[in-house]
């Protein structure tokens, strides 16, 4: 109990101590500030790996099916049985048609990605259809056409407003292939979040897109959605097994594997660095309680004097410096989950008082900044910090407890 009364009174009294108060200060609002700038980056790059994962396996499918030749898959029906049955965790299989077309509207010119699928195919594909902000969806399939809010941005486009698409080999005859085009409806305008998407993506009903690309009654692949999206090489081996040799299998591990391992290699990269600040607080808490050590050398020699033991002057110190962790951690906590659970908010706020872009779309694909708080990692970042400080405290502490009272008193 005297341990706790003594360490409390040198935490907080500043009298003859005075710098090494203040370095304790610095201690203590370095870690705090460390332990929250790690718990809001690694917060902000989960949230970044999972809006990727959900915004891009969303729109192209865990797996994708294609013909071996890249010909036209005629007997889709068929091949979907298959690949339903060959894993039990295949949650979806998607026929659809995909080429890449010009869209012209309103004086205006750009390409786009052309996605045709069936109506029960596109409400089954939860990405697109949970996300249509405008328009009918039951419209679609009337020679409609879904576009997304960037696209209907970009061009000026509102539902029932008329687009072109253009190919320039759509007709085959014997003198060559000549250009295409035709005119479609906006049925619907979608926003999935990932700005790629919301402006280069445009859906229209299967029928239409055979006619358009000249597929006949085929699909140029089948998109593939499994429950667990981690373990998705097993299922997409027990797939490329049962469908056999006419047909090429890939799965988004190796089709976006740059993408997800640069979010990780940075995220592990910041995480190494940010954790420096912590180290250079744990080395503030080791100057403060040394100061400190020196500045009370005459009342560790009589509290030595009457019969206090050295693990009890050794506890004094580390208490100070478990104090001043443990406070520090838990600010940083506090700090770090508030700013984590409204960092948008924070964002919003931010370009509002600055009057300019802090988060582009264009460069970061996503509207807006993603945040996922992964609770094991709050408590390893905990931890460790608690275990440094610790570790820091614990040699002034030895060297206070080593102090010889005599030679303390005499000088």
């Amino acid at each position: 109990m005297i341990e706790r009364f003594i360490a409390a009174r040198y935490l907080c009294s500043r009298k003859n101590s005075g710098f090494a108060y203040v370095v304790t200060l610095f201690s203590f609002i370095g870690i705090a500030l460390g332990v929250a700038t790690l718990i809001i980056v690694t917060s902000v790059m989960n949230g970044f790996r999972h809006e990727l994962l959900e915004k891009i396996v969303g729109m192209k499918g865990h797996i994708v099916v294609q013909s071996y030749m890249r010909t036209p898959i005629i007997n889709y029906d068929n091949a979907v049985d298959i690949i339903r049955k060959a894993d039990r965790s295949v949650t979806n299989a998607i026929p659809q048609t995909e080429r890449q077309a010009i869209v012209i509207a309103k004086g205006f010119a750009r390409g786009a990605l052309i996605q045709s699928m069936s109506l029960d195919s596109l409400k089954s594909k939860y990405s697109v259809y949970d996300n249509i902000k405008a328009g009918d969806a039951q419209a679609f399939k009337n020679h409609g056409v879904l576009i997304g809010r960037r696209m209907a941005e970009i061009f000026g486009l509102d539902v029932g407003d008329s687009v072109k698409l253009f190919i320039p080999d759509g007709v085959v005859t014997p003198f060559g292939s000549l250009p295409k085009d035709e005119t479609f409806t906006v049925a619907g305008i979608f926003e999935v979040g990932m700005s790629e998407y919301d402006k280069n993506i445009v859906i229209m009903p299967l029928e239409a897109g055979q006619q358009f690309f000249n597929d006949g009654k085929g699909v140029s692949q089948i998109e593939v959605f499994v429950r667990d999206a981690e373990n998705v090489k097993a299922v997409s081996d027990k797939i490329a097994i049962a469908l056999g040799k006419d047909f090429s299998v890939l799965d988004w591990q190796h089709s976006d594997a740059s993408i997800f391992h640069a979010v990780v290699v940075e995220k592990n990269v910041m995480t190494l660095i940010l954790s420096i600040i912590v180290l250079v607080a744990m080395f503030n808490i080791i100057s403060g309680l040394t100061m400190l050590t020196n500045s009370k050398v005459r009342d560790i020699a009589i509290l030595r004097t009457i019969g206090t033991l050295r693990r009890s002057i050794s506890r004094i110190f580390l208490l100070i410096g478990a104090t001043v962790g443990i406070l520090g951690t838990g600010l940083g906590v506090a700090l770090g989950l508030a700013v984590s659970l409204n960092i948008d908010r924070i964002k919003n706020f931010l370009e509002r008082l600055s009057q300019s872009t802090l988060f582009s779309e264009e460069i970061y694909f996503l509207s807006k900044v993603p945040s996922m708080i992964d609770w094991g990692e709050v408590t390893c970042i905990v931890l460790l910090s608690l275990v440094l400080s610790l570790l820091a405290a614990l040699c002034p502490a030895r060297k206070a407890a080593k102090l010889d009272p005599v030679e303390a008193l005499r000088n």
